[in-house]
């Protein structure tokens, strides 16, 4: 549901353009998962971000479903985001004046696709239906990152992308949310595309890539 064909992006600097991606191929197939593996500045983040329709490539395509992201007005993008992608961060981005029942539905209002059978399993899934009254600086880490995994699936997006979903959790925590987040993701139907930096994890996916100097260097399928 996803190619991406010879993507190029750069950045500018004082010193004159910086390339970061140089050239990405890339296809992930509806329902099934990758994990983009890469060294710190390797261009993984910049990467989403382009597929998100957050900024947009110089040069190469996106494709989603064999349409083009590229060329879509701001108003098409935005709606991408809404209704064709669900976000998972590191920082885990919930709304702070918003309990943990209005952020996981969030998303899904904005998509007009909130389905309260759907939303009530994700909560219990996900061990939240104690904790929807609290606001996100009363939970723990791995809670919030449980929240945000509901607020990204909510909808069921066609794609989930999610940049180093566990990195800000201890190794048990990151385990048993990224063992939700993957059980969860197959229920909803959705593709992940998931940026990590550990082997580990990204072991768990269906394919792995390394991106390194703005190219795919291998990929293990």
């Amino acid at each position: 549901m996803l190619v991406i064909e010879h993507l190029h992006k750069s950045f500018s600097t004082a010193q004159g353009p910086l390339p970061v991606l140089q050239g990405v191929d890339l296809h992930l197939a509806q329902g099934s998962s990758l994990a983009l593996m890469g060294e710190s500045g390797s261009g993984k983040s910049t990467l989403l971000h382009l597929v998100a329709g957050l900024d947009r490539a110089d040069s190469g395509r996106i494709l989603i479903d064999g349409q083009p992201l590229d060329g879509r007005s701001e108003a098409a993008l935005a709606r991408w985001r809404r209704e064709g992608i669900g976000l998972v961060f590191q920082q885990y981005n919930l709304i702070s004046s918003l309990d943990v029942a209005a952020n996981l539905a969030f998303q899904a209002r904005l998509a007009a696709r909130c389905e309260q059978h759907w939303l009530d399993y994700l909560t219990t899934r996900l061990g939240l239906a104690s904790l929807l009254q609290r606001y996100p600086e009363q939970l723990s880490g791995g809670q919030q990152q449980r929240v945000a995994i509901g607020r990204a699936l909510a909808a069921r997006p066609p794609l989930v992308l999610a940049d180093e979903p566990t990195g800000s959790l201890d190794e048990a925590s990151s385990d048993e949310v990224l063992t939700l987040m993957l059980q969860l993701v197959g229920e909803a139907g959705s593709s992940l595309l998931m940026v990590t930096h550990s082997p580990r994890q990204a072991a768990r996916l269906e394919q792995r890539c390394v991106l390194h100097a703005g190219r795919i260097q291998r990929e293990a399928l």
